[in-house]
């Protein structure tokens, strides 16, 4: 079995909210644009995290915004999650 400490646990759960942070800048970005074929491209790659994420305990308002994410997919929802994913992971 591998030690890892409180730290490292911390660092990976905050670089996996990044990416997902990254991913729904991505689709709101392409969104805008036009772009859907990348649009739905990063969606598949924003699905892939959220399994990852399920691990990671969360905050309230995060696990609200989490269960969220599929039901509100139109740029600007896109947009205000990824930030608000953005400033929790630099914590």
């Amino acid at each position: 079995m591998r030690y890892y400490d409180t730290q490292t646990m911390m660092m990976n759960d905050q670089q996996i909210i990044g990416a997902l942070a990254m991913d729904l800048k991505r689709v709101a970005m392409a969104k805008h644009e036009g772009s859907e074929k990348v649009a739905d491209r990063f969606w598949q790659e924003v699905i892939k995290r959220k399994k990852d994420i399920v691990k990671i305990k969360l905050p309230n308002y995060l696990s609200n915004l989490y269960d969220s994410l599929e039901n509100n997919q139109d740029k600007d929802s896109l947009l205000m999650y990824s930030v608000i994913l953005q400033n929790y992971a630099r914590k």
